[in-house]
């Protein structure tokens, strides 16, 4: 597997369906909000090695470079899972914010807690501190 930030490289009709169609937190989302999401964030592809260089999977970081990062729309195809490609996505994620010194990288998941445990995500310290403004 392959592994870029090339925003080039992406399947932007492919990461929509995905998440529109697939992904619980997104369900829905317009493709207009998925290209903007695209340009406004760091995007990770992770692309087949078979010779046809398909992408099998996605994730965005928004993030200001400097104290922070949130890493969102994590998604590996249905076809590659159970294969570690998700925990190499994250691994790659992780690695590559390594050098900026972030403070702290936050997400949210539901049902991934062990692959992003594996990578050393651990639960809030102190949850009691966060709040959200929620769209209505």
């Amino acid at each position: 597997m392959d592994i870029s930030t090339d925003p080039a490289r992406l399947d932007i009709p492919r990461i929509h369906t995905w998440l529109s169609t697939d992904a619980y937190w997104a369900l829905g989302r317009p493709l207009e909000k998925v290209e903007q999401s695209i340009r406004n964030s760091l995007n990770f592809g992770v692309y087949s090695c078979d010779g046809e260089g398909e992408q099998i999977a996605y994730a965005r970081v928004v993030t200001d470079h400097a104290v922070f990062a949130l890493l969102c729309d994590v998604y590996v195809a249905r076809e590659a899972r159970g294969r570690g490609v998700g925990v190499r996505l994250v691994e790659t994620v992780r690695d590559h914010l390594a050098p900026l010194g972030l403070r702290r990288v936050l997400l949210a998941t539901a049902d991934a807690h062990g692959v992003y445990e594996k990578v050393g995500f651990t639960p809030l310290a102190r949850p009691e501190r966060w709040m959200a403004l929620e769209a209505s």
